[in-house]
C-alpha cells in the first residue's frame, strides 16, 4: 500500500470506512494523528527550541529504520 497524505478541506470525508480525499481508512488517519500528537507533546515537554532539527531527526531515523530488513 502506498501512503497518501491528507489533502484536507473539501476532499476530507468522514463517512464510510475511508476518506474520499486520501483513500486512507479513518482508523489509520486517527492512529497517525495520535502518533503526531505524541511527538508534539514529547518535544514540548522537553522544551526543545530547535523543533525543526527534532522533526528532521525523527523523519530521517524513521526512513532509515524502515529500510532495514
Amino acid at each position: 500500500m502506498k501512503f497518501n497524505p491528507c489533502k484536507g478541506g473539501a476532499w476530507c470525508d468522514n463517512t464510510g470506512t475511508h476518506c474520499n480525499g486520501c483513500g486512507r481508512s479513518h482508523e489509520e488517519i486517527a492512529q497517525t494523528r495520535q502518533l503526531m500528537k505524541g511527538l508534539v507533546e514529547f518535544a514540548q515537554k522537553q522544551g526543545y527550541e530547535n523543533t525543526d532539527d527534532f522533526a528532521q531527526f525523527i523523519g530521517a531515523t524513521l526512513a532509515r529504520k524502515l529500510q532495514k530488513p
